[in-house]
């Protein structure tokens, strides 16, 4: 199985960002809204003992609940070459407070540690060949993005399934977080 720790999103907002993404811009393949979440932690392909171990340590996970805000809007580049537009998330120190627990969690039972640092976000479109004004422009008039806090109460483990146009993410199990 290929897993990954996420905060699934409410639909409500999940359609504020459908919104921005029929905003055209050429070269754009633009994430299913049914496939918007925050990666906590992408573990990937997991023998199927080590995903009950997976999931007996996020579900001993002790955190609180909080509220998420997403604003702004950016890209991601690799090789000098844009591959990725996103949301931002306002830092939060229970959403990085519940990152790190998720971390220590999953190197406790033999996981290597993530190489990369946190940069909490919500993918919306995967970038090829993207005219460099288009996209700027599309940045510009988009940055000042802000979507109203919701309430996170739980987390969720996924299993992804590569498909031929988007992958098909799965949840696989709910872990809540403590009502405060």
């Amino acid at each position: 199985m290929r897993l990954f720790v996420a905060l699934d999103l409410p639909w409500e907002l999940r359609e504020r960002l459908r919104a921005l993404a029929a905003l055209s811009i050429p070269g754009a393949r633009w994430v299913a809204p049914e496939n918007y979440h925050l990666t906590l932690r992408f573990i990937g392909e997991t023998p199927g003992y080590q995903a009950e171990e997976i999931d007996h340590a996020l579900a001993a996970l002790k955190a609180p609940g909080f509220a998420l805000t997403l604003a702004g809007l950016g890209t991601f580049s690799k090789g000098g070459r844009v591959v990725s537009l996103w949301i931002g998330v306002e830092r939060n120190p229970s959403l990085d407070h519940l990152h790190s627990k998720i971390e220590t969690a999953l190197q406790r039972i033999g996981l290597e540690p993530e190489r990369r640092r946190f940069a909490p976000h919500v993918t919306l479109a995967r970038l090829d060949n993207v005219p460099e004004a288009k996209l700027a422009g599309f940045v510009q008039a988009n940055n000042l993005f802000r979507a109203p806090s919701v309430p996170v109460q739980h987390f969720t483990l996924f299993s992804s399934r590569l498909g031929k146009e988007q992958p098909v993410y799965t949840a696989e199990v709910e872990y809540g977080l403590a009502t405060t």
